[in-house]
């Protein structure tokens, strides 16, 4: 019995030895990390690949097709709950048909209980029935297969300024979402400036995976690095943005957390100033647009000044357009 244990362990331990090694492992260096001769360590892949574990073969290393691989997860009813939340953030963000989300959604649904499988079932059949983009679905597979792999990408940018498209080589790091409808970038290593920079998905053309290898940095931390970001954009400075909200709108304002930096201070009149600091002030332009009147920007100037300017030319076109949504005076509908 405790032969068999023994061997159902250490094919465990190999399975994720091989799992966690994008460029496979000798036979030699499986059998030093399990404490087995090399003549166990082949019978052993053997009972692996028989049991259905894909298990690739070249230049004497052995590793497992990802792509191929299917995990074994276990969950209580609560962390079912959790995945179900997920599950429902996820779609938001489905603004394109994934098969990807469309597949793990639909095993998703096959372990958990109802109502819960039904609801997501149908979260599955939501994101299936948005179009298929296969330039962005190739995009996002080769960032993250050479995010895995450890493999830097050239990737061609397309610049939202100027339109034009180059490229550039680049070592992944990280790959975050970033709001709704805001769509997925990539924080890494840029060789053209030699700095991190942050590329958003949608505005890559295409993807090549090179053969050079890179190493993510002992200190990366992705989630102090975007810790100053209101959303995704980082950098070395911080700003002070503090706003004012009008008593109708500070209640919404104090019941959840924005940011973790965030201060917000009751006023007299029912109101709220909000203050927080952020590495980039123009982010947060959408969000506070999102208030309408019932915010103010106090500071940065530069920010105030942005938000004035956009008030005063929705202002006029409102003006311009008139009460019907038309320029000009109103048609009779009358010859």
């Amino acid at each position: 019995m405790t032969r068999t244990l023994s061997r159902a362990e250490r094919l465990g331990t190999i399975e994720r030895l091989l799992y966690n090694a994008p460029d496979g492992l000798s036979a030699v260096e499986i059998a030093q990390r399990t404490g087995v001769g090399r003549r166990t360590v082949y019978r052993d892949l053997d009972l692996l690949s028989e049991g259905g574990v894909p298990i690739w073969q070249g230049e004497g290393r052995f590793g497992i097709i990802r792509d191929r691989y299917l995990t074994t997860v276990r969950l209580n009813f609560h962390e079912a709950v959790a995945l179900f939340i997920a599950a429902r953030l996820l779609t938001r963000y489905a603004d394109e048909h994934d098969p990807h989300i469309v597949s793990a959604l639909t095993k998703l649904a096959t372990a958990l209980p109802e109502p819960l499988s039904l609801h997501i079932a149908r979260t599955a059949a939501y994101v299936q029935s948005r179009p298929l983009d296969n330039r962005s679905l190739a995009v996002l597979e080769g960032i993250t297969s050479a995010w895995a792999r450890q493999r830097k990408v050239r990737l061609w940018y397309r610049s939202p300024r100027t339109g034009q498209v180059r490229p550039r080589d680049f070592a992944p790091y990280f790959v975050e979402p970033s709001g709704v409808g805001a769509g997925c970038y990539v924080i890494g290593l840029d060789d053209q400036s030699g700095e991190l920079r942050t590329f958003k998905l949608e505005r890559l053309e295409r993807v090549e995976i090179l053969d050079e290898r890179y190493d993510i940095p002992a200190d990366f931390d992705p989630i102090q690095h975007l810790a100053p970001s209101w959303g995704i954009m980082a950098g070395p400075e911080v700003h002070r943005v503090t706003l004012r909200f009008s008593p109708e709108a500070a209640p919404l304002v104090r019941e959840r957390s924005w940011h973790r930096s965030q201060q917000v201070t009751p006023q007299a009149d029912g109101g709220c100033l909000f203050t927080v600091e952020v590495s980039q002030p123009r982010e947060m332009v959408p969000w506070i647009r999102s208030w309408g009147a019932e915010v103010e920007v106090l500071e940065p100037p530069e920010l105030r000044q942005t938000l004035m300017e956009e008030a005063r030319r929705l202002a006029e076109r409102y003006i311009s357009a008139g009460p019907t949504g038309h320029s000009g005076a109103p048609h009779s509908g009358h010859s």
